[in-house]
């Protein structure tokens, strides 16, 4: 199965590099690399340049192309027509040596499975569960099995009946899924959602639908978008033997004020991706549970030391649930 691997990148060489070095190791190798740069300045390209990577082609990005949907984007359109899966990498992620190698298994597994993510084991919290224990609201029990704590947020959610009714992954019609993830347990498992970190899909999907232009710039959940989009063509997997660090390294992200807005805005995109249109108690639960959040990072000022970003995310916040009020997202592709 000939898989072409496309990693868009933003003034981060370092990053890249070390992602480079671990694609270098795996087991099973892409048939072609592609590096997508949107940097201003050269340092990307010298330090690829300082070491010979099999199969890598590097482009250069004008301002016309730069930004992460842009970005993949063009990336698809330089994918080698033989090329039967396009994997997309975020610049900052390294990964295990068998990556690959399970992410093609996995899309060999079912011939209806078209979107196949990986798996973090670096924010993996899952633990194997005690028996005869009762986790509470404060932990999420899954498959008899495996427990994961449950963060403030999700917590306060679970005392006021507001919790996701399904696995991580998966959009409940109010839109707020569970973020958890899945246990490192070899298993696959049938999601709606795939992260953008570690997301692979069968070109015949790539070259029907692309990333939406709504997503410009960072382009906060351009990944969901994309993964709901997909569903028409087949199911979305997220592989749990994929494995992968990722390190959020801060270059190239926006300050906290745009990702706070960008957080209600085209989090309200995507909802309306899944469920156009909602009734009035899924459109009560999706607003509940967003003024439950901001009011959680207003009380972040005062209980963590990142005071600063914390306020800046709430008022991003509360400025992008009024914008919603006067000028709602329109929807651009379906």
């Amino acid at each position: 199965m000939k898989f072409s691997l496309v990693i868009c990148t933003y003034m981060r060489p370092k990053p890249l590099v070390k992602l480079l070095n671990s694609v270098s190791t795996q087991t099973l190798y892409p048939n072609e690399i592609l590096i997508i740069d949107g940097s201003t300045n050269s340092a990307t390209k010298d330090i690829i340049n300082a070491v010979e990577y099999q199969n890598l082609k590097y482009f250069a990005v004008s301002d016309e192309h730069r930004g992460l949907t842009k970005q993949r984007n063009y990336g698809i359109l330089k994918v080698s027509n033989d090329s039967e899966v396009v994997c997309f990498l975020d610049d900052d992620t390294e990964l295990d040596a068998h990556y690959f190698e399970e992410i093609i298994k996995a899309f060999k597994s079912n011939k209806e499975i078209v979107g196949v993510g990986g798996v973090a084991v670096n924010e993996n919290r899952w633990a194997k569960a005690s028996p005869n224990i009762n986790y509470s609201k404060k932990k999420y029990y899954f498959s008899g099995d495996y427990v994961v704590k449950e963060g403030l947020r999700n917590v306060v959610r679970n005392y006021l009946g507001l919790e996701s009714p399904y696995p991580s992954g998966i959009l409940p019609s109010f839109s707020h899924g569970r973020t958890c993830g899945y246990p490192l347990n070899g298993e696959i498992h049938e999601v709606d959602l795939l992260i953008g970190m570690s997301f692979s899909f069968k070109k015949s999907v790539v070259d029907k639908i692309k990333f939406s232009t709504y997503f410009e710039g960072y382009g906060l959940y351009e990944d969901a978008d994309f993964s709901l989009r997909a569903l028409t063509y087949g199911k979305n997997v997220i592989c749990t033997s994929a494995k992968l660090n990722h390190y959020h390294d801060e270059a190239g992200r926006p300050n906290k004020f745009k990702y706070g807005k960008m957080v209600i805005r085209n989090g309200w995109y995507v909802w309306r991706i899944k469920n156009p249109k909602p009734t009035f108690k899924d459109s009560f639960k999706w607003h509940l549970i967003n003024f439950i959040q901001m009011n959680i990072r207003l009380l972040n000022v005062i209980n963590t030391n990142k005071r600063k970003e914390a306020l800046t995310d709430a008022l991003g916040r509360i400025f992008g649930w009024f914008s919603l009020l006067f000028n709602k997202p329109q929807i651009l592709d379906k």
